[in-house]
């Protein structure tokens, strides 16, 4: 039983993508760089569940995925960066100018001076903490921006689930993704158990994208 849960979870990042991709119907502009993201996470995310559970069948050169999940970051970042951007929300707007120049100043130094992107042994630690970083700063000015709007406003709207699903998100694994690496190098058993407190929130991620994408659908 044990072992079918964690299969379950395991395969969590590409069958946790299906729900809002079963749910919702065609969006409004504000919410097509969500579903852009939805699917390009899908194929992404195929990619590395298959490449991890055949890696001994797959050239040493080619079976790492490592990459992929630095991709998925850069265009998850991207994608819900735009989704904020079309908001409008005039409270600390600066933040949607400063927040992406931030980030590809970051990619430029980083991975110019400091890591290679395409890192055979491990994922980058430093990208999916910065993003999930600035992800988090996001979601905090989308929250002042409600806080000051006028207290008759409905806050419970679909971009108010999409916001909240993408913080929990972020939040939970800000610590994870920043000390995966050493975590794997020194206590390697307990960074793979870790990696299920991802996948969880994950799930709870996708939970929230499918209820906004299906009310904003309507």
């Amino acid at each position: 039983m044990h072992q079918v849960v964690q299969l379950i979870i395991d395969w969590s990042e590409v069958w946790a993508l299906l729900i809002p991709i079963c749910i919702f119907k065609k969006q409004p502009a504000l919410y097509k760089p969500v579903v852009f993201y939805v699917w390009a996470a899908l194929f992404i995310n195929l990619a590395i569940d298959v490449i991890w559970k055949c890696r001994t069948l797959i050239p040493v050169a080619y079976n790492s995925n490592n990459y992929l999940y630095n991709i998925h970051s850069i265009i998850r970042f991207l994608l819900f960066s735009l989704f904020f951007t079309r908001l409008k929300h005039p409270f600390l707007a600066f933040l949607k100018v400063v927040i992406p120049v931030m980030f590809g100043a970051f990619l430029l130094v980083n991975f110019i001076f400091y890591e290679q992107f395409f890192n055979y042994r491990m994922f980058s630690s430093r990208l999916l903490s910065v993003e999930a970083f600035l992800m988090l700063l996001y979601v905090f000015q989308y929250y002042f921006f409600k806080i000051n709007e006028n207290v008759d406003v409905n806050i419970f709207t679909p971009d108010f689930w999409i916001v909240t699903g993408l913080g929990i998100y972020m939040a939970f694994n800000f610590f994870i993704f920043l000390l995966y690496n050493e975590l794997t190098i020194r206590l390697q058993s307990f960074a793979i158990s870790l990696w299920n407190v991802h996948n969880i929130s994950f799930i709870v991620f996708n939970l929230f994208l499918a209820k906004s994408l299906n009310e904003s659908g309507k």
